[in-house]
C-alpha cells in the first residue's frame, strides 16, 4: 500500500539527487540539447582548490553564527516577556508575528526600499546619528544590513515555538520557586529555561537547516555585493549555475551544501535526543 507514496517520493526526490550527483562528474553542455561530458573527479579537486568558494564558506559561516544566534537570543528574550505578560498577551504576539508571514523576498525589497541612500527611511534615521555613509555601499554595513533583515523576519517563529515550550513549565516548580526566594534570573536559569531546553533544539534545528541555505534577501538587497562581501554559499552556487552556466561545478557545491546540512541537522537531532530523556 505504501508502494505509491514511495514511487512518487522518488520521482520528486531520489531522481533528480541521482541526476546532480551525476552532473557532479560531468561538464554540462547545453547547446544542441542536454549532454553530460564526462570529467571524473575535476570538479571536486576544483571544489578544494577554489579561493572564492572558501570565502563563500566563510561568510556563510559568520552569517550563520549571527542570524541563528541572535534569532535564539531575541526570540526566548521576547518569549519569556509575552509568558510573564498578564494582559494583551494575544495582541501583542499577533503584532509580534507579523514579519514571519512576510515573503522572503518582499523583505528584501522592502530593505532595499528602506536602505536607498536617496529616499531610504533607514538611511535618513542613520543620518541624523551621524552616519552619512551608503549602508549598502560599504561591506560591513551591507553584511549587518542583510544579517538584521533575517533576524527581523524568523525571530518571531523563535519566540512563538520558546512561548510553546513555556506554557509546559510546572505550575509548581515555579511556586517552589518562589517560596524559596528565587528571583527571576534565577529561576529562569535553574527552571525555565533546562525546562524548554528541547523546545529551543527544536527551534535551533529549524533556524539551522534554513540559514546555512538561505538565499532570497541577499539576492534581493545586495546581489552578493559590495565586492562580493554578502556572496554566501547558496549566492555563489546561483550564480555558477544561472550567470556562468558551469552545471558540474554547481552540482558539487549544491550536494556539499546539502551534506553540511545534513550534519548540522543531525548533531542538534542527537542533541534533542539527549535532552527527551531528562524531561
Amino acid at each position: 500500500m505504501m508502494a505509491p507514496g514511495l514511487l512518487l517520493l522518488a520521482a520528486v526526490s531520489l531522481l533528480p539527487l541521482a541526476a546532480v550527483i551525476a552532473m557532479s562528474f560531468a561538464r554540462v553542455h547545453l547547446l544542441g540539447g542536454l549532454r553530460l561530458e564526462g570529467v571524473g573527479a575535476e570538479n571536486w579537486a576544483r571544489l578544494f582548490t577554489d579561493p572564492d568558494m572558501a570565502w563563500a564558506w566563510v561568510r556563510t559561516a559568520v552569517y550563520f553564527v549571527l542570524t541563528v544566534g541572535g534569532e535564539m537570543a531575541l526570540g526566548t528574550a521576547l518569549a519569556v516577556c509575552l509568558w510573564r505578560l498578564r494582559r494583551g498577551r494575544n495582541a501583542a504576539l499577533s503584532l509580534l508575528l507579523l514579519p514571519m508571514f512576510v515573503a522572503p523576498v518582499i523583505v528584501g525589497l522592502l530593505g532595499r526600499f528602506l536602505t536607498d541612500s536617496t529616499f531610504g527611511l533607514y538611511t535618513w534615521l542613520l543620518r541624523q546619528l551621524g552616519y552619512n555613509g551608503d549602508v549598502m555601499a560599504d561591506q560591513t554595513s551591507a553584511f549587518a544590513a542583510v544579517t538584521l533583515m533575517d533576524i527581523w523576519e524568523w525571530t518571531p517563529l523563535v519566540a512563538l515555538i520558546a512561548l510553546a515550550g513555556l506554557t509546559t513549565v510546572p505550575s509548581s516548580a515555579l511556586e517552589a520557586a518562589s517560596l524559596d526566594g528565587a528571583g527571576l534570573p534565577r529561576t529562569l536559569r535553574h527552571i525555565v529555561l533546562p525546562s524548554i531546553a528541547p523546545v529551543l533544539l527544536v527551534a535551533l534545528l529549524i533556524r539551522s537547516m534554513d540559514a546555512l541555505r538561505y538565499f532570497d534577501i541577499i539576492w534581493n538587497t545586495t546581489g552578493g555585493g559590495p565586492a562580493n562581501a554578502t556572496k554566501t554559499a547558496s549566492v555563489q552556487l546561483y550564480e555558477t549555475a544561472f550567470r556562468f552556466f558551469d552545471f558540474g561545478y554547481a552540482a558539487v557545491t549544491g550536494l556539499l551544501m546539502l551534506a553540511v546540512t545534513t550534519v548540522v541537522a543531525r548533531y542538534f537531532v542527537r542533541l534533542l535526543e539527549r535532552k527527551e530523556p531528562a524531561r
